[in-house]
Protein backbone atom coordinates (compact mmCIF):
# COMPACT_ATOMS: atom_id res chain seq x y z
CA UNK A 1 0.00 0.00 0.00
CA UNK A 2 1.22 3.11 -0.96
CA UNK A 3 1.16 6.28 1.57
CA UNK A 4 1.88 9.66 0.38
CA UNK A 5 2.13 12.77 2.84
CA UNK A 6 2.11 16.78 1.57
CA UNK A 7 5.38 18.15 3.70
CA UNK A 8 5.28 21.25 1.41
CA UNK A 9 4.42 23.51 4.64
CA UNK A 10 7.43 22.19 6.53
CA UNK A 11 9.88 22.33 3.77
CA UNK A 12 11.56 25.12 1.26
CA UNK A 13 10.54 25.15 -1.91
CA UNK A 14 13.98 23.01 -3.42
CA UNK A 15 13.13 20.14 -1.13
CA UNK A 16 9.45 19.48 -1.93
CA UNK A 17 9.85 17.13 -4.27
CA UNK A 18 12.89 15.45 -2.87
CA UNK A 19 12.12 11.65 -1.97
CA UNK A 20 11.25 11.12 1.53
CA UNK A 21 13.86 8.46 1.86
CA UNK A 22 16.14 11.37 0.85
CA UNK A 23 15.13 14.15 2.97
CA UNK A 24 16.81 11.91 5.91
CA UNK A 25 20.15 13.07 4.62
CA UNK A 26 18.77 16.48 3.48
CA UNK A 27 20.13 19.79 5.59
CA UNK A 28 18.33 20.73 8.72
CA UNK A 29 18.04 23.67 6.07
CA UNK A 30 15.73 22.18 4.32
CA UNK A 31 12.94 22.69 6.78
CA UNK A 32 11.26 25.96 6.23
CA UNK A 33 12.54 28.68 8.43
CA UNK A 34 15.70 27.16 9.56
CA UNK A 35 18.13 29.39 7.90
CA UNK A 36 21.85 28.58 7.32
CA UNK A 37 23.17 30.37 10.19
CA UNK A 38 20.94 28.42 12.70
CA UNK A 39 21.62 25.10 10.85
CA UNK A 40 25.29 25.82 11.70
CA UNK A 41 23.94 26.73 15.38
CA UNK A 42 22.24 22.98 15.42
CA UNK A 43 25.66 21.77 13.84
CA UNK A 44 28.49 23.45 16.21
CA UNK A 45 25.32 23.02 19.66
CA UNK A 46 24.80 19.29 18.59
CA UNK A 47 26.48 17.51 15.70
CA UNK A 48 23.00 17.76 13.88
CA UNK A 49 23.47 18.47 10.38
CA UNK A 50 20.95 16.93 8.61
CA UNK A 51 16.99 15.89 9.03
CA UNK A 52 18.22 12.64 10.35
CA UNK A 53 20.26 13.64 12.76
CA UNK A 54 17.72 15.75 14.24
CA UNK A 55 15.38 12.78 14.40
CA UNK A 56 18.10 10.29 16.29
CA UNK A 57 19.01 13.39 18.55
CA UNK A 58 18.91 12.30 22.00
CA UNK A 59 17.81 15.44 23.18
CA UNK A 60 15.11 15.96 20.31
CA UNK A 61 14.03 12.62 21.40
CA UNK A 62 13.91 12.97 25.44
CA UNK A 63 11.70 16.22 24.78
CA UNK A 64 8.79 14.79 22.72
CA UNK A 65 8.84 11.87 25.12
CA UNK A 66 8.68 13.89 28.21
CA UNK A 67 5.79 16.01 25.91
CA UNK A 68 3.73 12.89 25.28
CA UNK A 69 4.04 11.89 28.77
CA UNK A 70 2.91 15.37 30.11
CA UNK A 71 -0.45 14.98 28.15
CA UNK A 72 -1.31 11.65 28.93
CA UNK A 73 -0.57 13.03 32.50
CA UNK A 74 -3.00 16.05 31.76
CA UNK A 75 -5.86 13.35 30.77
CA UNK A 76 -8.47 12.78 33.29
CA UNK A 77 -8.96 8.72 33.89
CA UNK A 78 -11.03 7.08 31.61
Amino acid sequence: MAVSVNLDAVLDPEFQTVDILDLVGAPVSAFAGVSEAEAEGLKAAFGIETIGDLADNPLVRAALAIREMARVAEQPPA
